[in-house]
């Protein structure tokens, strides 16, 4: 177990670094940085969805991620069916811009519950089996580094990078 403050305030501070994307990796804002919205609904050939359902799946699965994390009589959507949408079109620009912003806005949720001494990192979560803050904050910087670089990979496929 982390033994002194100064360490806890380290590990809290790398973490929510590695959250923000202020590691090794391109961040989320810097990727969908002026995109088309004409190219969110496009699938490149060879390449399984969309820019717009790669965001939308990121959406979906980080409130499944900060719920699970926060709530304790939240039930996670079916997987895989419920993490993805459909269509590789998003409904309107509206849809595509409040889908980044929920983005946006629940990763903040993440990194604020992590800057947040009041929150044990490593106390397991009461409605889990065994995971931690700690856990599902690295979960979460994981998976939406890995989306945020199939992000970038349709957009060099779309020559819009």
């Amino acid at each position: 177990m982390v033994s002194s403050e100064q360490d806890k305030q380290l590990i809290r501070k790398q973490l929510a670094n590695l959250l923000s994307g202020k590691e090794s990796h391109t961040p989320f804002q810097e990727a969908i940085q002026d995109l088309p919205f004409g190219l969110t609904g496009i699938v490149p050939e060879k390449v399984t969805y969309s820019i717009w359902q790669e965001v939308e799946h990121m959406r979906i699965a980080q409130h499944d991620i900060l719920a699970f994390t926060t709530d304790p009589s939240y039930e996670s959507p079916s997987w895989p069916d419920q993490y993805w949408p459909d269509s590789p079109v998003p409904p309107s620009e509206d849809a595509w811009n409040q889908s980044v912003d929920q983005v946006l806005k629940d990763w903040q949720k993440m990194i604020d519950l992590v800057e947040n001494p009041n929150n044990d990192l490593f106390a397991p979560i009461p409605q889990g089996k065994g995971e931690t803050l700690f856990r599902e904050a690295a979960l979460l910087s994981q998976h939406n580094a890995y989306h945020t670089g199939q992000i970038i990979l349709m957009r060099r496929l779309l020559d819009a990078w």
